[in-house]
């Protein structure tokens, strides 16, 4: 019994003193290594406009999605489809761009020499743009000044290059992983460790984290709010294979235009892979929420061979900001303060970083009621309950070191130097127990203290005094 009670106990022991971060905490530590890419297209389109010839700088092509920090070192992962407007304009862009031109430059030319106000006469605004850009197209010299911008959520541009490169769906099929790796001109930036998607299974937790269209474009939330990435959760439905025999992993997060590239991040924090297409309705083009899909982390790591990308690189804003969320979390707000304060350093105007400082400081100010110390009272009361396990087992060794066993007796009893038996029972006991012992002396025992010369028992015999 004393065995199993220690066994279990020794069991309760790292039970007891570890302490897994919250999804919360695994949340925070990873919403800064997430950025906004955007992909940009800018112009200088000339263009024939009612008998002259019209240079136009026109609004850029813009295509925003979700990249992640794979190293600290300025290595972001994205998807392909993202970057492939910037990284390999179509012609679909350079012919928006000429459209875009004869809208802001060509047609206020026409609608005033019509005498008509912009926005006075809709149908005559798009009937004089069908005809300028059927005149125009043809002759129009387009200067295409492609860009990759990454935004962090403190709202810093970086300028980013793509160094690799896997296009995105072509057609009927998919023609690569839909993968990008970009680089920056950066270091010590927060960044997300791989999971094994190996080891998923259907239901395993997954949140997504990105920068939705519909928060970027929202009226109501300020420049400062759209660049915090957006965080969606649900679960693994499903392991599926795109048209070219692909992994991917199906999804019932929801997910938008500008989630694409995002990290989709197990509850211990580990990126298990990529977001990379949503499922449309046929009929509307709209989203169909709960069939979302992702690239698996393996496929990552196949895509980042070949590149100088040293996977587990250490992040001295990761070591700042974790630690401090650890101490912020178990109630050590002076040491989180200075966590905090080092991460803001190295990372500055971070608005997680921010906001976990202000509360921190208001904690230090105003501390709240701290909860019962479960974890150390358990570990204590452990500790006692196996230090008074280990001295009930050190006196029962020494109360019966001297005990000799029935079955160690009978063995003695058989050799030519057999032992005396000395039945100690108290008169009374001894008139009442039906039990006797072969050749065993009855000697109560006040009559024991006299010595057992009396019996005639020499004194190098071994003598067995036994007693209920």
């Amino acid at each position: 019994m004393h065995t199993a009670l220690l066994a279990a106990l020794i069991l309760l022991l790292p039970a007891a003193a570890s302490a897994d971060p919250t999804v919360q905490e695994v949340l925070l530590r990873a919403k800064p290594a997430v950025a906004l890419v955007v992909s940009e297209v800018g112009s200088e389109v000339t263009l024939p406009c009612g008998g002259a010839s019209l240079a136009v700088t026109p609004p850029p092509f813009r295509e925003t999605g979700t990249g992640w920090f794979i190293a600290p070192s300025g290595w972001v992962i994205t998807n392909g489809h993202v970057v492939s407007p910037a990284h390999r304009p179509s012609r679909e862009v350079t012919d928006e761009q000429i459209q875009a031109a004869v809208r802001s430059g060509c047609l206020p030319r026409l609608l005033e020499k019509q005498g008509v106000r912009p926005g006075q006469r809709p149908d005559l605004e798009e009937q004089l743009v069908r005809q300028a850009l059927a005149a125009a197209a043809p002759a129009a010299k387009v200067k295409l000044e492609p860009s990759i911008s990454v935004i962090l959520s403190n709202g810093f541009r970086l300028a980013a290059t793509v160094a690799k490169y896997s296009p995105p769906v072509a057609g009927e099929e998919m023609s690569g992983q839909d993968l990008a790796l970009l680089k920056l001109e950066a270091a010590d930036m927060p960044s997300l460790a791989l999971a094994d998607s190996a080891a998923s299974k259907i239901g395993d937790r997954i949140h997504i984290l990105g920068f939705p269209g519909v928060v970027l474009s929202h009226e109501l939330l300020n420049a400062s709010a759209k660049a915090e990435a957006s965080i969606t959760s649900g679960a693994i439905s499903g392991f599926k294979q795109d048209r070219a025999g692909q992994a991917v992993i199906q999804t019932d997060a929801p997910a938008a235009w500008g989630n694409s590239g995002g990290p989709a991040i197990t509850d211990p924090g580990g990126v298990v892979g990529v977001l990379t297409f949503v499922t449309l309705d046929r009929g509307s083009g709209g989203i169909v929420q709960g069939f979302n899909f992702v690239i698996p982390s393996q496929a990552v790591r196949e895509f980042l061979k070949g590149t100088p990308v040293a996977l587990g690189e250490r992040s001295r804003f990761n070591q700042e900001w974790y630690a401090a969320l650890a101490d912020h979390f178990s109630g050590s707000y002076a040491s989180a303060a200075k966590r905090f304060a080092e991460a803001n350093r190295l990372l500055p105007e971070m608005p997680d970083v921010k906001r976990l400082t202000a509360a921190n400081a208001e904690f230090i100010k105003n501390p709240p009621p701290r909860p019962f110390p479960w974890r150390p009272v358990a570990s204590v009361l452990v500790v006692v309950a196996l230090a008074g396990l280990g001295w009930l087992w050190f006196a029962s060794v020494k109360r019966t070191r001297f005990l000799i066993r029935p079955a160690e007796v009978a063995r003695l009893l058989d050799k030519e130097d057999a032992p005396a038996i000395v039945d100690a029972r108290d008169e009374d006991t001894y008139a009442k127990s039906p039990v006797r012992i072969p050749s065993a002396m009855h000697v109560p025992p006040a009559k024991i203290q006299d010595g057992l010369q009396h019996l005639g028992i020499p004194k190098n015999r071994t003598v067995i005094a036994y007693c209920s």
